[in-house]
């Protein structure tokens, strides 16, 4: 695990009366507003961390983890070189997607991606990271929707994502790393 960049990169989400920090949004106004839009403050002036672009270069597996796609692995794709080292490496990325069912497991994914103008679904997040991934990893409550990721060009994998311990992170870890 690396950070993305040593340098300041805040996340700034607009909201009906103005732009506010994503802490504010998340914890002071408990992700209760619609979002209008997100911008990373600064990104353009970021540089990877040290480390980072050789280890994307370097990596058997890229993983995806099962994120907030647009605010929390989106400002990582936004820092100048990541988003063209990834996809450099499409064929080793594995995404797993944070949808399960058209909900977010936790936080506000599902919201902020309708709000945003995607759809909040497997579908959704395979529209997202379809440059950058080969393969997601997806739900078996999504199993119906397998077909409609692949037309996205991604392989889809189907699997128990749902991590409610160690044995189920464990092998939701194996099934990524082995469907590449």
């Amino acid at each position: 695990m690396l950070p993305m960049s040593d340098d300041p990169v805040p996340t700034i989400v607009t909201v009906d009366d103005g732009e506010i920090g994503f802490q504010d949004y998340f914890v002071g106004r408990r992700h209760a507003v619609a979002v209008r839009g997100v911008r990373f403050d600064g990104v353009e002036r970021a540089h990877p961390a040290p480390g980072v672009l050789d280890a994307l270069h370097d990596a058997d597996v890229i993983v995806i983890s099962p994120s907030n796609p647009l605010v929390s692995i989106a400002p990582i794709r936004a820092v100048p070189g990541i988003e063209e080292a990834l996809r450099s490496r499409r064929d080793r990325v594995v995404a797993v997607s944070p949808i399960v069912a058209g909900a977010a497991l936790k936080g506000p994914a599902d919201h902020m991606l309708v709000e945003l103008g995607h759809e909040a679904s497997v579908v959704g997040v395979a529209r997202i990271y379809a440059a950058v991934a080969s393969t997601l990893v997806i739900d078996d409550a999504d199993a119906h929707r397998a077909a409609e990721v692949e037309a996205e060009g991604l392989a889809c994998v189907v699997a128990p994502t749902v991590m409610t311990g160690r044995a189920e992170a464990a092998a939701l870890a194996g099934r990524v790393l082995a469907s590449r």
